[in-house]
Formats: structure tokens, C-alpha cells, sequence
């Protein structure tokens, strides 16, 4: 099927939508299919570039021993030709991670709303994302990761 505006604009929205079904469910390594090997980060959990350093921080900053959970909203994705730009609001939250499979977490230990900005790229093998910025909003609970420091 030939790429359209629309289509385009689907593809690059899942992703998102991927970028942060992966973090959530630890499956790191499958982000090499969704950033381009130039990526760029600036987040709250740090900067980092390129892929290797951007999947490691990622890593980092969401560790399995948390139940993570990021819903986007408000994607507004612009394609220009074999590129793209995305504003988007994403909230993330924390529970603690030893709840057993199946049930329930209690209420999150730290909840984050960032504004993202992504800029995306058009490869042999589909969208990948080329940067990453976000920008917290606000937050309610104790970060886990300052609780390691």
C-alpha cells in the first residue's frame, strides 16, 4: 500500500504507542526496532545519545522491579515527506513491583506527567524515532530513582 499523510501519521503514532508498550513491559531490547541508531534524549531521567545509550538509560530509569505504566495521550503527529514531528502528553506511574502476577499493585508510589516531543524518521525498515524530549508537567510521590541516590 503506498504511503499516505494518513497512514504515515498511524504508523508513526504505534510508534509511540510501542516505544512505551516496551518500557512497560521490559522488553528493552526490542527497542532497537523503534529508534533510529542517531536517537537523542533529553528526559527527566536524563540525557543519552545514540541507540546503545538511550536503551540503557531506559533500562535504568524503568527497572522490572517496579510495575511501570505510561499512557499517552493527545499525539499530534505532522509527516513532512520522510519526516516527522510529534507533541504528546504522557503520563507515567510507578507501583511497587512485587504485587504477585495477576493482581493488583497498590496505588502508584510516584506519578510523572510530561509533554513530549519526538521527532521520527523514515527508514528501509519503517518509522524509527530520531529524538526524544520531554518535559515534566508535574509529579505527586516520591521518585523511585531519587529513593536510590
Amino acid at each position: 500500500m503506498p504511503a499516505t499523510v494518513e497512514t504515515d501519521r498511524t504508523d508513526v503514532t504505534q510508534l509511540i504507542y510501542r516505544l512505551y508498550a516496551c518500557m512497560d513491559e521490559g522488553r528493552f531490547a526490542d527497542l532497537t526496532a523503534v529508534f533510529s541508531p542517531a536517537i537523542s534524549v533529553r528526559t527527566p531521567g536524563g540525557l543519552a545519545s545514540g541507540r546503545d545509550a538511550v536503551i540503557a538509560q531506559a533500562s535504568r530509569n524503568h527497572s522490572t522491579a517496579e510495575r511501570v505504566q505510561h499512557f499517552v495521550h493527545n499525539p499530534l503527529v505532522e509527516v513532512d515527506g520522510d519526516h516527522a514531528t510529534v507533541r504528546a502528553d504522557v503520563i507515567v506511574t510507578f507501583t511497587p513491583g512485587d504485587t504477585p502476577e495477576g493482581r493488583p499493585a497498590p496505588e502508584p508510589r510516584y506519578t510523572l506527567s510530561e509533554r513530549f516531543r519526538y521527532e521520527a524518521t523514515r527508514s528501509p525498515g519503517g518509522w524509527r524515532l530520531s529524538r526524544v524530549d520531554g518535559t515534566p508537567v508535574w509529579a505527586c510521590g516520591t521518585n523511585p530513582l531519587a529513593a536510590q541516590a
